[in-house]
């Protein structure tokens, strides 16, 4: 197996950061468009409030794209929306992705669960399967937790 592997997403984060940036530029062509006179004219404040929703929206967009998990020799790096943690392989015990399932999740050494949002099969659901079983089998061949129970998909 070639590592470093990345686990994302890709369809996902293509659709999302696509409709945040054509958000951005209606929202920007709204407030550069809108009327500054008449019955009802737009004010600087107004324009500006119009432009800063649409960064916004594309800044909630962009984080919501994020996700992504990193194997190395070393371990596997799990990059969800607002949380990083990095986990050495003797610390996965498994991985799951059952149906229903939104994303991956591991059974960790601790006794506690930690989503995997980077594989998730909800646009494509055949790479989030095919991923699913990568990581078990690097979990498998990486770790040191053998013989314990895995269930991707």
């Amino acid at each position: 197996m070639r590592l470093p592997v990345t686990f994302r997403p890709l369809l996902t984060r293509v659709v999302l950061l696509t409709v945040g940036v054509l958000l951005l530029a209606t929202l920007g062509a709204l407030a550069v468009l809108m009327p500054s006179e008449g019955a009802s004219p737009w004010t600087t404040g107004d324009r500006v409030s119009i432009a800063a929703v649409g960064v916004l929206a594309l800044g909630v967009l962009a984080l919501l794209s994020r996700p992504k998990a990193v194997a190395d020799r070393d371990g596997l790096t799990v990059v969800n929306v607002i949380v990083r943690r990095r986990l050495a392989w003797a610390e996965i015990l498994g991985v799951r992705l059952r149906p229903g399932d939104a994303w991956v999740h591991l059974d960790l050494a601790d006794g506690t669960t930690l989503a995997v949002m980077g594989i998730q099969p909800g646009i494509a659901r055949r790479q989030a399967l095919a991923d699913a079983r990568l990581l078990r089998e690097l979990v498998t061949v990486l770790g040191e937790a053998h013989g314990t129970g895995r269930d991707a998909g």
